[in-house]
């Protein structure tokens, strides 16, 4: 069993937290300040957001928090059979990658300079904050 959330912020923390700071939080509301950050990461996790509704309010988080200029970069998987058997009893509520797009575009990114690109079992993703 890997634990909850809490449990690997611990760790992480007494890890490296000498060197960083680890906070353990709702991606959705972060409590982090507006504008406060050059990069904000997203590794294969979008997948295990609840509803279509919270990714939502993630990707406008990761807005927020960024400053003018900020990127936003990630990945999540492609749906599968395979993908969707690993997957019983746990949340997944995949992203289609042809809606990122857009939806990077709503939360507040700019419209030049969105990408989206596919890589084998998964989607990457790029936006920049104007």
């Amino acid at each position: 069993m890997l634990g909850t959330g809490r449990d690997s912020a611990r760790r992480l923390d007494r890890t490296y937290g000498h060197s960083v700071e680890v906070v353990h939080a709702d991606a959705t509301a972060m409590p982090l300040p507006d504008q406060g950050f050059d990069t904000v990461v997203c590794f294969t996790m979008l997948h295990h957001v609840p509803t279509v509704e919270a990714q939502d309010r993630l990707l406008a988080e990761a807005f927020r928090v960024l400053r003018p200029g900020g990127q936003f970069a990630g990945c999540d998987s492609l749906t599968s059979r395979r993908f969707r058997m690993l997957h019983i009893g746990d949340i997944c509520v995949t992203v289609p990658p042809e809606s990122m797009a857009e939806r990077l575009r709503e939360a507040g990114f700019d419209v030049q300079e969105v990408s989206v690109g596919r890589a084998g079992r998964s989607f990457r993703f790029r936006a920049v904050r104007p």
